[in-house]
């Protein structure tokens, strides 16, 4: 079978003006297109929409990711795709891909084989420019802090207490920890500093949940960026910056059209990575899809337990958005993979191993239906090497939980190969009904929420923290901060913060190594174990295999 980026290469696209007009109802004047294949969609066009009734909601997440992969991305096109075969009006609402990943570990992140969104070469790489007017607003901010303390610091900012980083969008592991105004008086006052990956960027978060640029600029004013001495905050607003920052991201709020491999439209705006940050696409992206079309695709990062978590958590919670179901995401390969086979002996039968990791899928199913409150189905992704016994035993053991378990080959035959997975979500959302509901209260305590999730969603048996960061905690508690939600940054993969522990760890503790107030974005950053906010390269990164012809076609993008 030919590769993934091949297979987008050979795709027949239309005018994206043309996709929009015909199925979407958008006049060519409310479209802002990026070349022929790619379109912002105006802010007055959207406001147009407010009246309209809004669609069903479906939401695709997945098991803990393993090496094997799951194609939680590949599923929510094939779902649109399908959904559009049967005659459902359905938009598939995607993250736009991070360059960190695209270079890392991943490759292209649009999809794969015949579910992908096109032009999946530009998707990837710098698309609309989206990611790069949050770094640069990002670091605007940065620069006027250090350039603020240069110039006599009328605000008294103390420089041990400046909680705001930069940022790059890149794996890049060397700018972790780094000190800063190095060279003399004239570069400013030499500091501890560090670098983030753009999607860890509260610009991020708050640009996925803005709707409107007015809310954009207020909850940019509201980000905290350090502190006094006598620890008063200081806000991005203190500094004058949330005018011009708002500035550089005018056009990155729009959401942006594109198109799948079956001419479906597919709305891609904005890319949080759910171990780090909240993991979904924007609040305006998803409540435009909603307004129309019958049905809306999305999709939240990693596991149920991150991005699903987060996506009710905090998404919904800040939104009113509701899912009528959730589609879980796995392979047998990568359950056989979290019950103890290794990545070498995937493609060979091997019940045992299958049987044991299914643990890992029960728990994500009983999550979402008894702690999210929402009706699920399993999509299995299937692989030529999966088994009649495998296949057989894995229907067996989920039985008695109320989750159709699916096979579905979208990846090799499109639309098509996801017909049975979107008549059964139909028919879920038409007869079953939902009983929503989130993990946590906001009346409940930091910590406690913490505990909350690290108990019913990770099947932790106690939340451990030194004495700095409890004080932390109760430090935003007492200024006003506790009714917040909590965005746990993790490993994505295990329910523990231990990456090796696979399958369903029970009885784990979850240690809270650090704490970051998010004051724009309405959140309180709660990191655990060893996850790390800059990833780095893997030691064979996927850049190695990218490359461009004389003639400027792209290869290697997966």
């Amino acid at each position: 079978m030919p590769s993934d980026i091949e297979i987008a290469q050979k795709a027949r696209l239309r005018r994206i003006v043309d996709l929009a007009q015909d199925r979407l109802g958008i006049p060519a004047d409310h479209l802002e297109p990026y070349g022929h294949y790619k379109a912002k969609i105006s802010t007055d066009f959207i406001s147009s929409l407010e009246g309209r009734p809004d669609g069903k909601l479906i939401l695709v997440t997945a098991i803990s990711p393993t090496p094997a992969g799951e194609g939680k991305t590949t599923t929510t096109v094939g779902l649109g795709d399908a959904l559009n075969r049967i005659g459902k009006k359905t938009i598939v609402c995607l993250r736009e891909p991070s360059l960190g990943p695209v270079f890392g570990m991943k490759g292209g992140a649009a999809g794969g084989g015949y579910a992908q969104v096109v032009p999946m070469e530009d998707i990837n790489l710098h698309f609309t420019g989206d990611f790069g007017a949050i770094a640069l607003a990002h670091n605007l901010l940065a620069a006027l802090i250090d350039n603020h303390i240069h110039h006599g610091n009328a605000l008294g900012i103390d420089v041990r207490r400046i909680a705001w980083k930069r940022v790059v969008d890149m794996n890049d592991r060397a700018l972790r920890d780094i000190t800063i105004a190095l060279g003399g008086p004239g570069n400013g006052y030499p500091r501890q500093d560090g670098f983030d990956i753009v999607v860890a960027s509260e610009i991020m978060a708050i640009l996925c949940l803005s709707t409107s640029l007015k809310e954009l600029k207020q909850r940019i004013g509201n980000i905290v960026i350090g502190y006094t001495s006598d620890l008063k905050p200081v806000l991005a607003r203190d500094l004058k910056a949330e005018g011009a920052m708002t500035a550089l991201l005018k056009d990155a709020i729009k959401p942006n059209l594109v198109q799948t491999l079956e001419n479906n439209p597919a709305i891609l705006h904005g890319g949080p990575f759910a171990n780090i940050a909240h993991g979904c696409n924007s609040v305006i992206a998803t409540r435009t899809a909603l307004k129309l079309a019958d049905y809306v695709v999305t999709e939240a990062g990693f596991g149920a337990d991150l991005g699903a978590e987060k996506f009710i958590d905090i998404k919904c919670r800040k939104s009113g958005l509701r899912p009528a179901a959730v589609v879980i995401v796995a392979t047998i390969r990568a359950l056989k993979y979290h019950g103890g086979a290794e990545l070498k002996e995937l493609n060979v039968e091997n019940l045992a191993a299958l049987e044991k990791g299914i643990a890992n899928l029960e728990r994500h199913v009983n999550n979402v239906r008894n702690h999210y409150g929402l009706p699920c189905v399993v999509s299995i992704n299937h692989f030529t090497f999966d088994t009649e016994a495998e296949i057989a035993l894995l229907k067996e053991k989920m039985a008695h939980h109320e989750a159709p378990v699916l096979l579905a080959r979208h990846w090799a035959e499109g639309g098509k190969g996801a017909e049975d997975v979107a008549r059964t979500v139909v028919k879920l959302i038409e007869t079953t009904p939902t009983n929503f509901r989130f993990v946590y209260e906001d009346a409940q305590t930091l910590w406690d929420k913490v505990a909350t999730i690290a108990s019913k969603i990770y099947g932790a048996s106690e939340v451990t923290a030194d004495a700095k960061v409890r004080a932390q905690l109760k430090k935003l508690q007492d200024d006003g901060y506790g009714h917040y939600p909590v965005c746990i940054a993790k490993t994505q993969y295990s329910f523990s913060t231990d990456p090796k522990l696979r399958g369903a760890p029970s009885g784990h503790a979850i240690n809270i190594r650090e704490v970051r107030l998010a004051a724009g974005a309405e959140f309180i950053v709660i990191v655990c174990g060893d996850i790390m906010t800059m990833p780095g390269l893997p030691k064979v990164p996927s850049a190695n295999a990218i490359d461009v012809s004389d003639d400027g076609r792209i290869s290697g993008l997966f």
